[in-house]
């Protein structure tokens, strides 16, 4: 049985940064889902979920500082998308945390839909601007953001 959402080149923004971090965005919705799948407690969930939230707040600053160094003309629209998406995954943690809404398989769709949609449809908007500026493709050392959440 694969992962619930596979990562594929369709997915890269052409940055090894912003990649290696919505691999990690998808690597925990996998596994809320597997956790889900196996019946775990919602105690697990909703600390996954945590994760995701927290690590959603670090992405998305990261994309968003990126913008502003860089003047992309499109980042008061993309701070909007982020602060909306941010919103409902922390409307979602605080239902699924107080017993109001049950962990389930449409939430999973709801995630799995929200990423990859984000990342196909507005961050490659921004793929093509941050490489034109001189951004990296590729990371000569390892990442400060993958050290952090690594440890």
């Amino acid at each position: 049985m694969g992962n619930f959402i596979e990562w594929t080149d369709e997915l890269s923004v052409g940055i090894e940064e912003i990649n290696e971090q919505h691999k990690v965005l998808i690597a925990l919705i996998n596994r809320m889902h597997n956790a889900i799948e196996d019946k775990h407690g919602s105690e697990e969930v909703i600390g996954i979920l945590t994760e995701l939230a927290d690590y959603t707040k670090i992405h998305f600053a990261v994309e968003e500082s990126l913008m502003r160094i860089l003047n992309y003309p499109g980042y008061d629209e993309h701070k909007d998308i982020h602060d909306e998406l941010l919103e409902h995954v922390i409307e979602l943690h605080e239902k699924v945390s107080s017993g109001h809404t049950a962990i389930s398989f449409e939430l999973m769709h709801f995630l799995k839909s929200w990423l990859s949609k984000h990342i196909l449809e507005e961050d490659m908007q921004y793929s093509g601007f941050f490489l034109a500026a001189g951004t990296l493709p590729a990371l000569k050392k390892k990442s400060w953001f993958e050290r952090l959440w690594s440890s």
